[in-house]
């Protein structure tokens, strides 16, 4: 049962971050093919000696459902940028303004913290850096940051993910 989540969403400034990943088009049906490419990329990391710089993470740059692929990252922070090998890619965690929310618990049930970030982004006028294509809403850079190791802390239900959502800049 996952908990409900009490976090208030807030915004934090980041600066650029580099990162290793591997893209995947996944819907929710398929997820496990993404879950299995965090311990793929931790493998590949290890025998290359790259340390990590942050938590595991999902990327979203597009939002799928059951039957409809996601387009995503699942990525690691690097301190440095660094090459990928093909299936790896290299990328950049954008340096900006983020609104986020810790979401505590499975992270089956991020439904419902996901609708407190974006009910608190339109209360407080905020819009996201994203943009729509036909139907689909391109993310510029929108992150599922997986705090909790599940090697110290098995139980799902004891899991910390941070959201966070760029904020759009406005130009003059």
């Amino acid at each position: 049962m996952t908990r409900i989540n009490r976090q208030v969403p807030r915004l934090v400034v980041r600066d650029e971050q580099p990162y290793l990943s591997i893209p995947i088009k996944v819907s929710l049906r398929e997820w496990g093919k993404a879950t299995a490419l965090v311990g793929e990329l931790i493998e590949w990391m290890e025998e290359n000696n790259i340390p990590w710089a942050g938590p595991p993470f999902f990327r979203y740059w597009a939002i799928g459902n059951q039957d409809q692929p996601f387009d995503i990252e699942v990525g690691i922070p690097v301190e440095t940028a660094l090459p990928g090998n093909g299936r790896i890619i290299a990328g950049v965690i954008p340096a900006g303004t983020y609104a986020t929310l810790i979401h505590t618990g499975n992270p089956d049930g991020l439904d419902q913290s996901l609708d407190i970030l974006q009910i608190w982004g339109a209360t407080q006028g905020l819009s996201w850096n994203n943009r729509k294509t036909g139907f689909t809403e391109i993310w510029g850079a929108r992150f599922e940051f997986y705090l909790t190791d599940p090697a110290v802390q098995p139980n799902v239900e004891q899991w910390s993910v941070e959201l966070a959502y760029q904020i759009r800049e406005e130009r003059d």
